[in-house]
């Protein structure tokens, strides 16, 4: 079972129509999935568009009463996953994006790697040239401030967030945890650093794809916002760093650290 996660905000134009691609391509592979949709407060007509769809599709749609974002969306969506799933070693996680950001026509190679043995497979965004000038300036001060920390073999871009887990992983990263302890706390690229070293000890082999990316199927406009974003990310790798053993310490499954910025 692949579980497909969407976390949503504000998303009524594209969210519906992804859900149906999805579906597609999933009916073509011949492969079981549920999808997991969690409305994050949208205060436009975001869950009124996805209702129907969880009455045709193996859609589970979730709603949060207030605005909870990303990152505790996230988590939500990995602890709902993981407590539903009777096959955690055979499970699959797809962790994407609602905006069409992440093209769902990544899932049939990314299903590959996982099936070959991988337990993470992350989708490097190609294409950087043609994001917006914002983006591509706050991705190469990212890649300096996360210079040094472990990331596993076969991981080169700690940032990028379209991820296919296998659900083992995340639910030993979970137990693992205190009774108050949160797995993510910050959001965006920060919160795909932390979920990376979460689970970087119990991987046995992570690889990575690269996949286009493309801004301009979103409907809306950008929530990027650049210092935010990269005060998050010092704050993320600060944290990964205090968290390993030791400076000298081998990085988690025989991995490496992040050599420099883009």
């Amino acid at each position: 079972m692949i579980w497909v996660t969407l976390p949503i905000y504000n998303e009524e134009h594209t969210a519906g129509v992804l859900l149906w691609r999805i579906r597609q391509l999933f009916t073509e592979l011949n492969r079981d999935f549920r999808i997991l949709a969690l409305d994050d407060a949208s205060d436009d007509e975001t869950y009124e568009v996805l209702e129907p769809y969880a009455r045709v599709m193996p859609l589970t749609l979730l709603r949060n009463e207030s605005r909870q974002g990303p990152g505790r969306c996230t988590e939500r969506l990995i602890r709902e996953a993981v407590k539903r799933s009777r096959y955690p070693k055979r499970d699959g996680l797809l962790l994407m994006q609602a905006d069409f950001t992440d093209g769902p026509e990544a899932i049939p190679e990314l299903l590959r790697h996982f099936q070959g043995g991988a337990d993470l497979v992350v989708a490097r965004p190609s294409g950087a040239e043609l994001a917006p000038r914002s983006v591509r300036a706050a991705r190469a001060g990212a890649g300096f401030l996360v210079r040094g920390v472990a990331v596993p073999d076969g991981v080169e871009d700690p940032l990028a967030g379209y991820r296919l887990y296998r659900l083992f992983v995340l639910k030993r990263a979970l137990d693992r945890l205190g009774p108050d302890d949160t797995l993510i706390r910050h959001d965006g690229w920060a919160a795909n650093l932390e979920l990376l070293s979460a689970v970087s000890p119990y991987l046995r082999r992570a690889e990575q794809v690269e996949v286009p990316i493309d801004y301009s199927r979103r409907y809306r406009g950008s929530r990027f916002r650049p210092i935010p974003e990269l005060w998050s990310v010092f704050q993320a790798s600060r944290e990964a760093r205090a968290a390993e053993p030791s400076e000298q310490s081998s990085p988690p499954s025989g991995g490496k650290r992040v050599a420099g910025g883009e």
